[in-house]
């Protein structure tokens, strides 16, 4: 078992990483629950698999759950949607001192911790993330938020949760795609900050993919503990040194906008062309060499994650793309910094980016790949 504390001032959490956890749920997360009876929010898929699981866990305790299905899927993140859990929430009697589970992905990760955030001000959460996105990436660090017309994550609020549990057990559910979608944001781990972890993604990434048990365990810590290490630093984006976590996503947002944030590209997807986007602008600009950019490519394009953005089919140009971007939240004075490399394991924050650079870069990039 790995337990890998967040070290935040006054509310330091840890998240738990390990097999067969939701069995031991009573002992894990029964000390978050003061009620009997709590409230569960979970993705219906994940539920359908996994839910019974949990509540053989809780059972040595008496405890069950009211249940709340999210269906899957991006969709899910919306005005409505949080709507309609809020009030389900308050209907169920949720107080300030109470603790909600999330049970599912990243969707339902961020809509409950949203829901959370703004419910009396305030209640206390429990992240169980079941993909391996979630796991590595959405449950850590206090992100919440939905989508809106104008673009993803746009509405939402810092709160972090009480515990993270990560039962690595769900992910043998997972279908291909969405483990592989799961696999960029540890991938993007080794990219932005940690070169060996990368070199041993080269030789173990198949491994994760494919379901090792030990390889998987050892690539969920690391990335769980460099994100945990970045959002101690900087909680709340204020420093600069948690927008490296952005890497890929800026890139990568502009091409799920475009998709129409559906099926047609995962987030994790986006976020893998995103990372070699960002590898091949930042060899175009010469902060990197075009061999280390290739390798990044190389990497995505082992893990059968999409690496060109021609195999996407987009009718886009780069100004359309360029477009999408300037809805992003990080936009600050007309200008959006960009998560560039200096070489793997070399992310900084780049200020003087120019979007009409970018979008001749994406032209280029659209022609000739």
């Amino acid at each position: 078992m790995a337990v890998i504390p967040v070290a935040l001032a006054g509310r330091s959490y840890d998240v738990i990483v390990d097999a067969n956890l939701l069995e031991q749920a009573d002992t894990i997360v029964g000390p978050f629950l003061r009620q009997r009876e709590f409230s569960l929010v979970a993705d219906r898929n994940a539920w359908a698999l996994h839910g019974a699981r949990l509540e053989a866990g809780l059972a040595a305790s008496g405890r069950s759950a009211a249940v709340y299905l999210v269906e899957p899927g991006e969709s899910s993140k919306s005005w409505d949607s949080l709507a309609r859990l809020t009030d389900w929430l308050l209907a169920q009697g949720v107080e300030r001192g109470d603790h909600v589970v999330a049970f599912g992905g990243g969707v339902v990760g961020d809509l409950t911790g949203f829901a959370c955030a703004i419910l009396k001000r305030g209640c206390g959460f429990v992240q169980v993330p079941t993909t391996l996105l979630a796991q590595v990436d959405s449950s850590v660090g206090g992100k919440t938020a939905i989508n809106t017309a104008a673009g993803k994550n746009l509405v939402g609020a810092f709160h972090q949760p009480s515990l993270v549990l990560a039962d690595l057990d769900t992910l043998r559910t997972l279908p291909p795609r969405e483990l592989r979608a799961g696999y960029a944001e540890v991938l993007k781990y080794g990219v932005l900050g940690d070169a060996a972890f990368f070199e041993w993604l080269a030789d173990n990434g198949g491994a994760v993919t494919g379901g090792d048990p030990s390889a998987t365990a050892h690539a969920v810590a690391t990335s769980v503990a460099a994100k945990a290490w970045i959002v101690a630093q900087d909680e709340r984006e204020t420093t600069g040194a948690r927008a490296l976590l952005n890497l890929g996503h800026t890139f990568g947002h502009a091409l799920e906008a475009e998709a129409g944030f559906s099926d047609r590209l995962l987030h994790g997807e986006a976020v893998a062309l995103g990372m070699v986007l960002a590898a091949r602008y930042s060899a175009r600009l010469g902060l990197m060499g075009d061999d280390e950019a290739e390798a990044v490519t190389a990497a995505v394009d082992a893990a059968g994650l999409p690496a060109e953005i021609a195999a996407l089919g987009l009718s886009a140009d780069g100004q359309r793309l360029v477009d999408h971007m300037r809805h992003d939240k990080k936009m600050e004075g007309g200008t959006l910094p960009f998560v560039l490399l200096r070489g793997i394991g070399q992310a900084f924050l780049a200020r003087d980016v120019a979007l009409a650079d970018v979008a001749a870069f994406l032209d280029e990039e659209l022609r000739a790949h």
